[in-house]
């Protein structure tokens, strides 16, 4: 990843335009001081804050430059999701659709499976490790709070259907009984929460390359708000490629 100079995505004015500036001076930077071109892949950080103009002037200076892909940044960092999305829109419309783009910071299964659909081919985030810290295992219903005293003799996988070691060998009582006890709690959820995420990444790579996305996401959302009370930036932001979740 190329250097760049980030700032809170709730900050506006002049210092996100100094920010975009500078990240772009640093890509030039970067991109003369990046030696190991056969070894590497040289990522841009688009930056420009919620701010639809700097955004866009930071895109078409860095499609100038011939990296071979391109990361979204300065986002999931406290900004309403109305305006995450459309900044997210905003950046996959501008940028080469035949390069990879990278959404960094963003990590919840719903932003996963919106923000691809979006256009986005790259995620990171601590969710999946700082979630397990606190008993919480990811499902396909959403999260488990292994805390809590329903678990306590539940004698079933954290998921039936997952293949993680943690699943394979340990109950929900299990853990229950060890959760944000003994440091070994954390690294038997992060196993099953980082499997989870490679399991949903793997399920939207495959439903894209079938051709039924669309399909795929509705009925993840069905799992996840059985209820139909679906976030209203989720229902706009698929509206927005033609996916409708009524």
């Amino acid at each position: 990843m190329q250097l760049d100079d980030v700032v809170s995505s709730t900050i506006s004015g002049p210092r996100v335009e100094e920010a975009m500036w500078r990240s772009i001076r640093w890509l030039d930077r970067c991109i003369a001081a990046h030696k190991k071109t056969d070894q590497q892949n040289l990522f841009a950080i688009v930056q420009g804050g919620l701010d639809t103009k700097l955004r866009t002037s930071c895109i078409k200076e860095m499609i100038k430059r011939d990296v071979p892909g391109f990361a979204i940044g300065g986002l999931s960092g406290g900004e309403e999701k109305k305006h995450f999305w459309k900044m997210v829109t905003l950046s996959t419309d501008y940028l080469p659709k035949n390069k990879p783009v990278y959404l960094m910071g963003v990590g919840f299964s719903v932003d996963l499976v919106v923000c691809c659909a979006l256009g986005c081919d790259m995620f990171d985030c601590v969710f999946p490790t700082r979630t397990a810290r606190f008993g919480t295992a990811l499902v396909p219903t959403g999260k488990l709070d292994l805390r809590k005293s329903v678990f306590e003799r539940d004698f079933r996988r954290i998921d039936e259907s997952c293949r993680c070691l943690t699943c394979q060998k340990y109950s929900r009582a299990y853990l229950h009984s060890i959760a944000t006890r003994e440091t070994v709690a954390c690294c038997l959820i992060t196993t099953h929460n980082l499997q989870y995420q490679m399991d949903l990444m793997q399920g939207i790579r495959e439903a894209i390359s079938k051709n039924r996305y669309p399909a795929f996401v509705k009925d993840f959302m069905r799992l996840q708000f059985p209820a139909g009370n679906y976030p209203e930036w989720a229902v706009d932001a698929l509206a927005s490629v033609d996916i409708n979740l009524s």
